[in-house]
Parts: structure tokens; C-alpha cells; sequence
């Protein structure tokens, strides 16, 4: 039988679970986490813990798939995200209802009550190029509040890297001049993810995307052709392929018309005659489906100067071997290939509590101890390799080096101005353009090597032994 105080619980539990909807808004992110955060935080506080001074540090092991560097990305809304950091009486008392925190302190409510993030960040800026095991970000703050933003910050920082990767990679196949735009709502994982997809590929280089809340949000016009249902739609109702084209140009006069539903030399031979009456200006055409390279160039002679743009899961091997075919195609939208996949393997790790270095020993995932700073060797405009060290270390062993981290919030502010989309789309783009051909080569990359300083490498060391030691006496 029931308590009262069970029955009760069960109760708000349930009421939790009438939202159907699902949406998260940014009042929701303190609680867009993972249970072990919360009970970990707890559990400092029981130990008197909560308040030390801890650095944890967001690093990937491995880079994507197939792939030599990775583009940094999604700090902006980390920074957003600490900003807004709080619990709302109603969340605490919702995890309250929960029944799970029954054994929690009382001081833990009072911490979330009272939740600011007044830490420090340091982080690499969106859009630079990084390689496998060196922090994108670095937390310096409280325990407690160290530990509870891991989720949120995973989740930010690991898929828009991935996807700024995969459209910096798009770029650098397709070239400076093509257009690229992104049309991967439909197939992102999620409606959040949509927006961060979007936003990402803008970052990295893209010229647009179709995605209308992202491109309003971000203060863009959403781009777009039209679909087949319009033209078999609009045929089968009013009689022809070419009523079609001629209702949807007559609202949109300066949209790409698609032409592949049917029969597409023959849409493109009935366009070329409106053209050539003078009954139309076409601003371009669209391919989805069918050999691209042969039809784009068939296409091509029949409308002369008209902008090609193709789509149909495109990737960049796929916009690789359409270049060395010849194929003639000005554009191209991307879509599910750019937002799915293989995912960027991003850990945040302990590296240092209470000014005590730490470190994961556990077979296949050790991890460096201390916190730390990238130091890029660049010579004549190229990446030499990188070296990763501690944080205020000298290296001795480059001619010449240039620290990556950067401060960007101070005691829970930030100290740098917002970067506009354009400024993060500049440096991605010479973040590419300053690899090697072997790193930025489409099959078996090769990254530029990444040493490890003579005082990280001492560190390492000292921390196993230490570790090691208290290992026996445990």
C-alpha cells in the first residue's frame, strides 16, 4: 500500500507527463540534461564537495569518419546557454516529485534555487580547424556547476561540429563559386537539430538554407525551389508540365523551377522555347534525380547560361566525381548526407579538481591531465602540426606557435562580442585553405601530427604515479 507522500509523488509525476508537445525552449535547458548529472551534483554537496574548484575540458577522440580535421562549432549557444543557466521553483519542484532525490541534502535545492554558472570558459574559436584529443572548450567553475553542463554542452558543441565539418568539406570540393545550399531539415535529428544544422552550415560556408525559422533566426532570406507534387499537381489538374512551370512563375518569378518530374531534356526543350520568346526569364533549373553529370550537360546546350543546380543525397564524394566527369552544375543542395552520420566523438573529461591534475587511465580512453592550451605551428599560411600543452606553457620546441584556446567567459560573463555568421564563414575557410592537401584529401586523410609538450608528457607521468599510489592504498 501507498504512503500518502508516494502517492503523492506518483501524482506530479504523471502531471509531468502530459506534455505531448515536446518543445524545448531555453527555460527548459537546465533540465535538458542526464539524470547522473543531477545525482552527481547531489552527491558533492552530501560530501561537501559542490563549492572546489574544478576544470573539465570537451575533446573528441576521434574525428568523423573519413575524415583529416574537424571545424569547430557551437560555442555561441554554449555561451547562451550558461548565460540563461537557472532552476525554476516549478523544476525543482517537479525533480522533487520525481521521488529519486529523496536522499539529496537539503542544501542541493538551496544550490539549484540559487543556480548562476560563474565560471570561467576558455574555448577555440567556432570555425577554427581542430584534430583528435585537443579541447575545443575548457570549464573552470565550481564543481557542481561543472558538472551539471556537460549535457548541454555535448550536445551543442558534437553535432554543430559535425555538421560544420561535413559543409566546410562540401565546400572545399565544390569550390568558391558554386552555390550551396542546405536542405536538410527533413532528415536532421529533430526540429532543434534542424535549426543547429542549418546555422552550422552557414557557418562553415554555406550560401543558404531552406529551412525558414533557421534563416529568419539567423537573419537570412530561406532559399528553395518546388517540389514534384507541384508539378504533378498543377498537370494533372490544368493539363501540362508547362502550366505547371508557367502557375508557380507566375507567383515566383525568380525561383529555380524543377524539371526532372517527367521527361527532363524535354521540360528543358519547353522551357528554352518560352525563353527564347521572350515569355520567360529563367533564373535556373533544378536535377534530382537521374545520371546528373549526362543530363546537366544536355541541359546545359539547351539552355545556355541558365544557372544547373542538382540535389538527391549529394555528398562530397558524389559533387567529386560529378566535377571530373564534367558534369555542369552550378549549385547544389544538400540534405541528408550533411546532417546525419557518423558523429563527432566529443568527451568532457575531469583534468583537474582543486588544483590537483587528474586523469582517466581506462584501457582505450586515457585522457591528459591539467588543463591545457593548443599551440598551432603555422608557417607560410599552412598548419605544420600542432602541439598540446598546458595552459600557460612556453613551447620550446616550435619555432613558432599560436595558442588556440581563448578566453571568452569571465566569472560567468561573457568577454567577447558575438561573432556574426560571415566573420565564423571567413575563418573556416581559411581554416581549410591553411591544411595540407593530405589533410583536406577526400579518401584516407591524413591529419597533421599532434605532439604532446615535455611538461604535458612530465605531467602525465607524475598524475599515473600519484594515481597509481593511491590505487594500492585504496
Amino acid at each position: 500500500m501507498k504512503t500518502t507522500t508516494e502517492s503523492l509523488h506518483l501524482k506530479n509525476f504523471e502531471e509531468i507527463q502530459e506534455d505531448r508537445e515536446l518543445t524545448v525552449s531555453s527555460a527548459d535547458y537546465s533540465l535538458l540534461t542526464d539524470l547522473y548529472q543531477l545525482t552527481m551534483a547531489a552527491c558533492y554537496v552530501g560530501e561537501g564537495l559542490d563549492g572546489r574548484a574544478a576544470s573539465f575540458e570537451l575533446f573528441a577522440r576521434r574525428l568523423p569518419e573519413g575524415f583529416g580535421y574537424a571545424i569547430a562549432m557551437g560555442l555561441a549557444q554554449v555561451i547562451d546557454y550558461l548565460e540563461k543557466f537557472r532552476f525554476s521553483p516549478a523544476q525543482i519542484e517537479t525533480l522533487q516529485s520525481t521521488g529519486i532525490f529523496a536522499g539529496a541534502p537539503e542544501r542541493f535545492w538551496t544550490l539549484l534555487a540559487t543556480a548562476r554558472f560563474t565560471g570561467d570558459v576558455w574555448a577555440v574559436p567556432e570555425g577554427t580547424a581542430v584534430f583528435a584529443n585537443e579541447p575545443l572548450l575548457r570549464i573552470e567553475a565550481p564543481l557542481w556547476q561543472a558538472q551539471l553542463v556537460e549535457t548541454y554542452l555535448l550536445n551543442a558543441i558534437n553535432y554543430q561540429t559535425l555538421i560544420a565539418t561535413r559543409a566546410a568539406r562540401l565546400r572545399d570540393v565544390a569550390g568558391p563559386d558554386a552555390k550551396l545550399l542546405e536542405f536538410g531539415t527533413r532528415r536532421a535529428f529533430g526540429p532543434q537539430a534542424a535549426v543547429w544544422a542549418a546555422r552550422a552550415a552557414l557557418a562553415a560556408g554555406f550560401d543558404g538554407t531552406s529551412n525558414v525559422l533557421a534563416a529568419l533566426k539567423l537573419g537570412r532570406k530561406p532559399v528553395g525551389t518546388m517540389a514534384h507534387a507541384l508539378v504533378m499537381a498543377v498537370a494533372a489538374l490544368e493539363g501540362s508540365e508547362n502550366e505547371a512551370f508557367a502557375a508557380f512563375h507566375r507567383c515566383f518569378p525568380g525561383a529555380p523551377l524543377l524539371i526532372d518530374t517527367y521527361d527532363t531534356v524535354a521540360a528543358a526543350r519547353m522551357l528554352a522555347d518560352r525563353v527564347n520568346s521572350g515569355e520567360m526569364q529563367l533564373e535556373g533549373v533544378r536535377l534530382d534525380s537521374g545520371d546528373l553529370a549526362v543530363l546537366s550537360r544536355e541541359v546545359r546546350s539547351i539552355l545556355p547560361g541558365v544557372p544547373i543546380f542538382a540535389s538527391g543525397d549529394l555528398d562530397d564524394r558524389e559533387i567529386a566525381k560529378l566535377k571530373s566527369s564534367g558534369a555542369c552544375i552550378d549549385g547544389y543542395g544538400l540534405g541528408t548526407k550533411l546532417v546525419s552520420g557518423s558523429p563527432v566523438n566529443g568527451v568532457y573529461k575531469l583534468v583537474e579538481i582543486d588544483g590537483i591534475p587528474v586523469m582517466k587511465e581506462a584501457s582505450g580512453k586515457v585522457t591528459y591531465p591539467g588543463r591545457k592550451q593548443i599551440f598551432r605551428h603555422i608557417e607560410n599560411g599552412q598548419i605544420l602540426g600542432d602541439c598540446l600543452g598546458l595552459s600557460g606553457e612556453f613551447i620550446h620546441n616550435c619555432d613558432s606557435h599560436l595558442p588556440l584556446m581563448e578566453l571568452v567567459v569571465k566569472d560567468g560573463k561573457r568577454v567577447q562580442n558575438q561573432e556574426s555568421l560571415e566573420d565564423i564563414a571567413k575563418r573556416t575557410a581559411a581554416s581549410v585553405a591553411s591544411l595540407r592537401a593530405e589533410t583536406r584529401q577526400i579518401d584516407n586523410p591524413i591529419s597533421p601530427p599532434v605532439e604532446i609538450s615535455t611538461d604535458l608528457q612530465s605531467l602525465t607521468q607524475k598524475t599515473k604515479k600519484s594515481q597509481s599510489i593511491l590505487d594500492f592504498r585504496f
